[in-house]
């Protein structure tokens, strides 16, 4: 017998036994019409095979047990797609010479076909008895009916079920195999990514030809470009492995404003041809992972730069009151379309703008989850060619500062 053909009868009968309360459908049956052997049996061309089973007549018959399938009325079921109901072999003038009742020994019998949802026929619903039964009536027929139709259904939804189950299986496969090439090819790439920068920083303060200078000026861009990718690849990795955005939190406000216009000098040096202006205003106490925060600045200022308008310039504004920090980045170009609105922060989401054609995908969602991390919010509005991204943290004093 062939192995993949034994395997799948094998689902079969545990796909039959999956479903719920298969054997108290038996005994409802079975004490219903009076007939004390019922079983679901999986019926094809060359075999008829027990899947579930209620005996109470020591037929012999339990899961994975087989009978000839020529020797069965269950054969002519299959081939026909008609139910058979027999009260009394005796009196019925189409079975009462037939070889199954004699070689099995019964007198009743009724067996309806179980057909799938795509409409191919699974199996036979059947019950059989020494003894006469009083089987052909509505009740009992109307009984097997919905029994098929359910066992049917759940056999689909068994099946369904199961092949989700491989799916996701699948697909959380895919997801770790990818999140760890990620995560080595992140930490891999940070050294060479660096020493670039380096070589690039000598270069540059050499006594070398202008030409030669804006070679060495377009290698640090390509770096810190690099760099920006690397970590949100890292931070990508880190968050779906379960490590989550790291923070490190300090009330060096000081130190966050000082990192914040760092940034956007970066930017003012790697990307000259956008103008970019600043507001940035830093009154009161801000407990946060100023790293973070400038990184998620990076990451607006970097997509601001993609899809802005190089004729208007771009708008970084910082300020705090007591209860809130706030930092929003605004460039001018086309508004975003609401189509792509829902999927901004979305991992590996990309506009189909041909200044996004080499991007990941991870910059914003890096900056929300960096937001989230905070207790805060990344929003975004695009009216009228206006596009703001704006980050809300709210601020909470410390005991002693309240008190001073």
């Amino acid at each position: 017998m062939n192995e993949e053909l034994a395997l799948n009868f094998k689902k079969d009968i545990e796909d039959v036994n999956e479903i719920p309360g298969i054997h108290s459908l038996l005994n409802v049956i079975s004490s219903t019409s009076k007939m004390r052997f019922v079983a679901v049996a999986r019926v094809t061309e060359n075999r008829w095979i027990t899947a579930v089973s209620k005996d109470d007549i020591e037929f012999g018959l339990r899961p994975g047990d087989e009978l000839d399938v020529g020797s069965t009325i269950c054969n002519e079921i299959r081939e026909h797609h008609i139910p058979v109901i027999i009260n009394d072999v005796d009196n019925n003038f189409i079975f009462k010479d037939h070889h199954t009742p004699k070689q099995y020994g019964f007198k009743s019998y009724i067996s309806y076909p179980i057909f799938l949802r795509d409409g191919s026929f699974f199996g036979t619903l059947c019950a059989i008895d020494p003894n006469p039964a009083n089987l052909n009536n509505d009740q009992i027929k109307g009984m097997f009916e919905q029994y098929v139709e359910l066992i049917s259904f759940h056999l689909e939804s068994v099946q369904k079920l199961q092949n989700a189950n491989k799916q996701l299986q699948k697909q959380q496969e895919i997801a770790e195999l990818r999140e760890t090439f990620i995560a080595i090819l992140g930490h891999d790439l940070r050294n060479p990514v660096g020493t670039a920068r380096i070589c690039a920083d000598m270069l540059l303060s050499a006594n070398l030809p202008e030409a030669s200078k804006k070679q060495a000026e377009i290698i640090k861009s390509t770096s810190y470009r690099m760099q920006s990718l690397i970590d949100n690849l890292l931070d990508f990795a880190k968050g779906n492995l379960g490590d989550g955005i790291n923070l490190n939190r300090s009330n060096n406000s000081t130190k966050l404003e000082k990192e914040i216009r760092e940034v956007v000098e970066e930017f003012r040096a790697l990307n000259k041809e956008n103008k970019i202006t600043t507001a940035i205003s830093v009154t009161e106490t801000v407990n946060c992972d100023s790293s973070r925060v400038s990184q998620l600045l990076s990451n607006l200022l970097s997509n601001a730069t993609k899809h802005g308008t190089l004729e208007e310039p771009i708008e970084v504004i910082v300020s705090n009151t007591e209860n809130e920090f706030s930092l929003s980045v605004i460039n001018q170009g086309k508004t975003i379309p609401e189509d792509y609105r829902g999927d901004l922060f979305k991992p590996f989401f990309k506009s189909k703008a041909q200044s996004n054609e080499n991007g990941l995908g991870l910059g914003l969602y890096i900056a929300s989850e960096i937001a989230k991390a905070h207790d805060g919010s990344l929003a975004m509005t695009s009216e009228n060619g206006e596009t703001s991204f704006t980050f809300k943290m709210p601020l909470t004093q410390s005991v002693e500062s309240k008190i001073a």
